[in-house]
């Protein structure tokens, strides 16, 4: 494996997880009273409760994809 193809691989991942990223977001935006609704009724949890994990979805996976994807990218990148 090289590192052309390694930087190559994590440019492709790094275009899914942002676009996933974004969609969760839109959907959680836009759906956000039904989802609420399914969500407490599915697993017995406070609707503001339900929000945060929401909250906290979003932001670790957006951490997690910066720390894991998106810097190495950019570090390859800067590298080759």
């Amino acid at each position: 494996m090289t590192i052309d193809f390694v930087t190559e691989f994590l440019g492709w991942v790094s275009i899914l997880t942002i676009s996933y990223l974004m969609l969760s977001t839109v959907l959680i935006i836009s759906l956000k009273g039904m989802m609420l609704s399914i969500h407490s009724k599915l697993f017995g949890l406070d609707k503001k409760v339900i929000e945060l994990k929401y909250f906290e979805f979003l932001s670790n996976f957006k951490v997690f994809t910066m720390i894991f994807v998106v810097l190495p990218y950019f570090s390859l990148k800067i590298m080759g």
